[in-house]
């Protein structure tokens, strides 16, 4: 066994990456729980610094990793076998994918669907990923993560040189994230910022996040409503400023507006009757990120809500086009009280005349009945 500790110089491709995803590439035999052990004993360094698994690291950079067992001479590292993916599988992929270019996918992802595997968890994004190699010889990468039951948009690199690119934008906060969400009960301050630190919650195992004014990291939310639904139900805009887990979750939960559907930080207080579906009701519902090739040119996507959520909005009377109308990714400024009432009166108007062509639809079909009576 070699006694010397190993130090590695983070490269350009590996920029902004996390911690734990670095040694996924570099050093595939050095597992999670080793990572997690070296980190909690202080024997994993950053340019000298104690670091966790899920830090982010830049190029030039300077990893202390502990020693390990030598390689055996002639003896190659194993090469991870994926398993080939079935017909409906390649399906599935491929129908997820809402833009696409030489260097990104932006994926749809369905609710209840993982990002990455984990304990217990087979079937997730990472996994369905060689659909979409193409014709490129590197596999898709991913750069950032949606919780399983939040559904939306979802980048994916498809080369090495993107990835390290977006991981940099995203861990420098310049790419933006915008979430639609329904929430129990009304905020009173229609437009907002919440600043409150997040941390893991003890004894969940890291499983569940909270509030910690002392230990946590700095997390802040702005939010914005867009309709409410009497004092039942609000409709708001969420754009998350940091990237903690469960963010946007935690913070509207802690100022007593937990996301609907959302059992795990709002309890029983999470769901709402009246036929409203208990599925979470949260959707990444556009991106936006500086191309890779440059030029000023960017990656803007938006994604459509998904079955749930788009039917618990009609039953609640909300109407998309005001959350389109003037987002916060938008130069344009929010759209005022009588803005939006004008639109509402002109969507109202619309289904008004659509239904009176159906009433005439229907009266031109039984006019041969009322001239037989006649």
């Amino acid at each position: 066994m070699s006694k010397d500790v190993r130090q590695f110089i983070v490269q350009a491709d590996d920029d902004g990456i996390r911690l734990d995803r670095w040694f996924k590439r570099h050093l595939p035999d050095a597992n999670f729980n080793l990572v997690s052990r070296w980190a909690r004993t202080g024997q994993l360094r950053v340019d000298g610094a104690r670091a966790t698994p899920g830090d982010r690291v830049a190029a030039g950079q300077t990893i202390r990793v502990p020693p390990a067992d030598a390689p055996k001479p002639g003896v190659s590292k194993p090469k991870i076998v994926r398993r080939k993916l079935s017909e409906d599988e390649l399906d599935f992929a491929e129908s997820m994918v809402i833009y696409k270019d030489e260097q990104a996918f932006v994926l749809n992802k369905p609710p209840g669907l993982a990002t990455q595997g984990g304990t217990k968890t087979t079937e997730h994004v990472d996994g369905l990923l060689g659909a979409l190699q193409y014709e490129n010889e590197g596999r898709p990468k991913l750069v950032h993560r949606l919780d399983k039951d939040t559904s939306g948009a979802l980048l994916i690199a498809r080369t090495s040189r993107a990835a390290a690119y977006f991981s940099k934008h995203f861990s420098g906060r310049s790419a933006k994230k915008l979430y639609w969400a329904l929430v129990v009960g009304v905020p009173d301050i229609e437009d907002g910022m919440i600043d409150l630190p997040i941390a893991k919650q003890p004894g969940t195992g890291g499983e569940k996040m909270h509030v910690d004014t002392k230990e946590g990291q700095p997390a802040r939310t702005r939010y914005r409503m867009i309709e409410q639904a009497g004092n039942r139900c609000a409709w708001v805009e969420l754009q998350p400023l940091t990237g903690r887990t469960h963010q946007l979750r935690v913070h509207m939960a802690a100022i007593g507006h937990p996301i609907v559907g959302d059992g795990k930080y709002g309890l029983q207080d999470a769901f709402l009757t009246g036929g409203i579906s208990r599925k979470m009701h949260l959707h990444a519902r556009r991106i936006r990120i500086d191309h890779p090739d440059g030029d000023g040119e960017k990656i803007d996507v938006t994604a459509d809500l998904p079955e749930h959520f788009a039917e618990s909005m009609k039953t609640l009377g909300f109407d998309v086009a005001l959350g389109d109308a003037s987002d916060a990714l938008d130069d344009r400024p929010p759209l005022s009280r009588e803005q939006k009432k004008s639109i509402a009166k002109a969507h109202a108007k619309s289904v008004r005349k659509e239904r009176r062509g159906e009433r005439r639809g229907r009266g031109e079909r039984t006019g041969p009945r009322d001239a037989k009576k006649k």
